[in-house]
């Protein structure tokens, strides 16, 4: 198989990613965006791991696709960036729909992981919700790494 042009995740039809970095306490966000949602799967690893919705991953499970994925720094702290995400795509009114006959919602379905970069920057600022929104405002190709501090593997725990 012949690599993309940029040879990452983005050369896939209808695969974006956004970012938000902050450099100055090096952390940040990253959140893949499948524009049609897409189905997921998950293997968690480690003696610490930090995540957020991937028990729903599994096939058995009444959700079929997620809207997004999130890889964060912040250790524990950065899962709060997938609020923001999903803020994010409720307001572009994309989730898994719920309701009766008299109400009805979309319930954006987004899992997530973070690695332990608080030794990395400033272990007092970790990425939140409105990072995981900006990070997803920013939708695009690219790619910077889940965390400021540096990418996933075993120096960051991830």
């Amino acid at each position: 198989m012949k690599p993309g042009p940029y040879n990452a995740i983005t050369d896939v039809p209808g695969i974006q990613v956004g970012h938000y970095t902050d450099l100055e306490h090096l952390t940040g966000v990253t959140v893949v965006f499948p524009e049609k949602g897409a189905v997921a799967g998950v293997d968690v690893r480690g003696s610490a791991p930090g995540t957020r919705e991937t028990d729903l991953l599994d096939p058995v499970n009444l959700v079929e696709k997620v809207q997004a994925i999130v890889l964060a720094g912040g250790s524990a702290y950065g899962l709060e960036a997938a609020a923001g995400v999903m803020r994010w795509l409720e307001e572009h009114r994309q989730g898994y729909p719920v309701g009766n006959e008299t109400t009805q919602a979309l319930v954006p379905i987004v899992p997530a992981a973070v690695i332990f970069d608080l030794l990395v920057g400033s272990a007092a600022v970790r990425p939140d919700a409105e990072c995981g929104y900006r990070a997803a405002q920013n939708l695009r190709g690219g790619w910077r790494g889940g965390g400021g501090g540096g990418p996933p593997g075993p120096a960051t725990g991830a």
